[in-house]
Formats: structure tokens, sequence, C-alpha cells
């Protein structure tokens, strides 16, 4: 590889023997021990989506990576591609730490093509110790550019140090750059720490990639959404603007917010010529117990794409027992509806369906009821329910004797659960996670519909086309692949299910 042999010294080491076992780890993975739709990390570590782009007439992702084991580790960027969003094909990791301005790792950012070049904009982290004893750790954010397979790091890293950054802004917490183009001009949005310890986004200007202009302070916390914004992603939607934040350290509120690291639609109205963003509303990105650090691209299609990490750190369940950690959401097209960000699985998904099975019309009332062909691990399931007499339905789910997984609806409350407490953990994680979520009115009638895309260890329900998300991984073994549906009462249900084949 030419962009690989051009490299020198060090950083050609460090590269090349990442690769190398990358390679060798990933052959050693059985593909059966591998989610069939959604992408995996190779071997090792794998967490936020990086570079979310279009290169050379294919959607382009990079991901943070540590490929030396199955924990969090020093981080790389590991790099796949795909046609149509499904099939996946890894490429050779892209970046190493192997930089004084990135030794600490190479962290979360974004892509964009620019003058024919894949540009990769990413944080380096400065983490030494001086001759005098003190401990040097700044964040700073940095480019490299590449052919869609090799990569390298501009000679004039970092390009944005934090050098003049607002009173009280952090150069600790200043990561995860957004970058996109508007006109003549490249834009910028950073995730911060503020002075009062509030969460923010920054917003910078640049006409060539490495010259960059403080702009803004995009938008705040205000004691109210965590205390620092990673991953910040901001786009038009819908004929409003949405600033999309992963928040850490939040507090519950309600079934809207949960405790920990969230990750949040911000979205209201955008003056371009002030750089104001006046926010409207606050949701929840996905209500489940696996989500963070989401990421869009714009399609060439006008579709805006968002892709997001299916893990959680507090409870990290894929801790390595198949050779690989972490694993990313199918991606979704976002669009603005009733006054809130909808989320679907990308229309291409469909091209895998295969083998329906449908029932239309179906009784469900007190005990399990199951439907010969209405099984399976990798599939995509929806269920519509018509009747409510009842104060609690249920879909189980990756379900045998043994384990199961639970999805149960609260007519009473209008409450939607999902529960992984029998699916074979030995750790005391949180299991359960609760949203939201009002049956739909069509001429006069109510419906409820979920849809489950089921891929051996994961789910995401998405909730009446797509006004809510949630995703949630689970552990039950592989043979434990039945459904079954229960009440309380009494329902009328519609299903069908399809299995996906890649």
């Amino acid at each position: 590889m030419e962009g690989v042999e051009r490299m020198e010294g060090m950083g050609e080491n460090k590269l090349m023997q990442a690769r190398k076992i990358e390679e060798k780890g990933f052959a050693e993975v059985p593909k059966e021990s591998r989610p069939a739709y959604h992408l995996s990390s190779p071997v090792g570590w794998m967490n936020d989506p990086n570079g979310f782009s279009v290169y050379g007439g294919e959607y382009h992702l990079f991901f943070q990576y540590h490929p030396f084991n199955n924990a969090w580790g020093p981080m790389h960027w590991g790099h796949c591609k795909s046609k149509d969003f499904i099939q996946w094909e890894h490429l050779p990791l892209a970046l190493a730490p192997d930089e004084e301005y990135d030794a600490g790792g190479c962290y979360s950012g974004s892509a964009l093509e620019a003058d024919g070049e894949h540009v990769l904009v990413y944080t380096g982290v400065i983490d030494r110790y001086l001759e005098d004893g003190s401990h040097d750790y700044r964040q700073v954010q940095c480019i490299a550019t590449g052919d869609g397979v090799d990569y390298r790091k501009y000679e004039g890293n970092p390009v944005l140090t934090g050098e003049g950054l607002p009173e009280g802004c952090s150069r600790e917490d200043f990561r995860d750059p957004k970058v996109w183009k508007e006109g003549e001009y490249y834009y910028m949005a950073v995730g911060n720490r503020g002075a009062a310890g509030e969460g923010q986004a920054l917003l910078y200007q640049s006409s060539d990639l490495k010259q960059w202009e403080f702009l803004c302070i995009l938008g705040q916390s205000g004691g109210e959404y965590g205390k620092m914004w990673e991953c910040p992603d901001f786009f038009p939607l819908g004929g409003k603007q949405v600033l999309l934040v992963s928040p850490q350290d939040m507090r519950a509120q309600g079934y809207e917010f949960h405790n920990g690291n969230n990750s949040i639609f911000l979205y209201g109205d955008y003056e371009e010529s002030t750089y104001r963003f006046r926010r409207e509303k606050a949701a929840s990105a996905d209500y489940g117990l696996d989500f963070y650090a989401p990421q869009t691209v714009l399609a060439p299609d006008g579709r805006r794409i968002m892709v997001g990490w299916m893990q959680s750190w507090d409870a990290k369940l894929m801790d390595g027992r198949f050779g690989w950690s972490g694993m990313m959401t199918i991606p979704r097209e976002l669009s603005l509806q009733n006054g809130r960000v909808y989320q679907n699985p990308v229309w291409e998904l469909e091209g895998y369906r295969k083998n329906l099975v449908e029932y239309t019309g179906e009784r469900v009332a007190g005990e399990a009821a199951v439907f010969p062909g209405i099984s399976g691990r990798v599939i995509d399931l929806q269920v519509e329910i018509t009747k409510f007499q009842f104060h609690h339905f249920a879909i189980r789910f990756a379900k045998n004797k043994d384990y199961e997984m639970l999805l149960q609806y609260n007519r009473q409350r209008n409450c939607l659960t999902v529960d992984r407490t029998h699916s074979g953990l030995v750790r005391d994680v949180v299991c359960r996670r609760k949203m939201d979520l009002r049956p739909m009115c069509s001429g006069g009638e109510e419906k409820l519909k979920l849809r489950l895309l089921l891929d051996r260890y994961s789910v995401e329900v998405f909730a009446n086309d797509g006004e809510k998300a949630m995703t949630s991984l689970f552990v039950t073994p592989m043979e434990a692949d039945g459904i079954a549906f229960e009440t309380d009462g009494e329902a009328c249900i519609n299903i069908q299910k399809y299995d996906i084949c890649v």
C-alpha cells in the first residue's frame, strides 16, 4: 500500500503493528459469533462511531478502537465502508496514536471529502509529565488526509489547540470535532466543559480546514443536561435545526432521561448570520439500555442518517467473550414529524428481508400465545396491537425455558418497558428501562405499532413508525429463539416476521 510505505519511523511501526494484530484477530473470530447485519468490532474493543461520511461514492464509518484486547485502551481509529449501510467491508485501521500531539490517543471526530481527498478530523490527546514534574494534559484537534484506505497526518497538527478559548472553557475537556461545509466555509462543532462545569458545544469556522476562528458557544446545558457534552452534531432537519449531543453525568428526569450518559436531540431555530441557535425542545435520542455517541451523515439522496454505539459505559455486556467487544446500531433515517425527531431503519434493510410469515387479527388472551413460524434471532418482527382490553401486554423473545427478553406495554400508564433480567446475566447491572408511549389514532381507532430488529445479541425497538426508539443488548444463548405473546386481558394483534439474510 503506497500510503503506508510513505510513512516513517515510529508512526509506521505503531500503525503497522496494530494492523497486523487486527488482521490476525479478525481471521480468528468465527463469523457466527458476530451480529449478522450490524457492524461489530473486527477484534478487540469498539466504542464511538467516528468519521461517518461519503467518499468515492461509498459510505465510510470509522470508530474508536483498541485492537490489542477487549477492553478500552489507547484509542485508534478502526475503519469500514459500505455501499448500502447494511453490508460493511472492514478496511485496515486508519489512525494510531503515534505522534506527540496524539500519544494519549486518537479520539472521536468526523470526516468529509475536500478537494478530492478524504479528510479525517479528530481529537488528539497530549498526556505527558514535564521535567518539573507537572502533568501536561490537553485535548487538541487534528487532521489527516487520505485516499479512503491510507491516511497521513498533517505536518502542521494540531490545527486547533484550545488557545483563545473563552474564559472558563476547559482545555482538558475539548473534544469530538464534527466538521461540515456550508458555502465557502467549513464549520466545526466541538464538545466542551464550561466554567461552571456544565456541558456545551463550541462553533468554529475555517476556509481551509487548517486555520480556525472561534465563532460562539453554540449551546449550553444550563444546568439541565449533564456536565460534559460529547460528540456534538449540528444539522438542519424538517425546517428546524438539531443539535445532537451526548451528555455525561446526567440525572434521571422521569422516563425521558436516565442517569449517567445520555444522547439527546436539542432542536429549534438557527440564525446563520449571527450563529445563534435558539433551542425549543430537548428529547432523548434512544430510550433503551445501550445507546451512546451517535453521529450523522447527509446521504447523497438528501436523507439524514444516524448511527450510534450500541453499548453503555456502565454496563459492558459485550465483554470480549467472542473475541470482539462492541457494535453499532442499524443506521437510522431521521425526520421531523409531529414536533419531534423520528427515526427508522434505513430502507436498504428491506432488501435483505426474506421468508415472510404473517398473521392478521389474532386474539391473545391470558396465557402465552405462540404462532408457527414466529421465532428467530436474526429477524425483523412487526407487531400491531389493535384491541386494548388489558392492563399489560408482553412480547417475550430470545426465549426458552430458562431465558428470555421481555418487552411489556402498560396500557394504564402508557409505558413501554424493556427488561433483560432473565437474559442470562450473572452481574448486577441495569436491566430495565421505560419510555412513555401512547397508541396512534387513525380513523378514530387506536393502534400501537412495535418493530423489533433482532440480531443475535441485540434488539432495537422502533415504536409507532419511528416516534421513539429503544436499544438494548442481551446475552441470551442463541438456542433460545422462541417468541411468545401474552396479556392479562385480551388483545388483538397483527404480526409480520421476516428473516434477515445478509
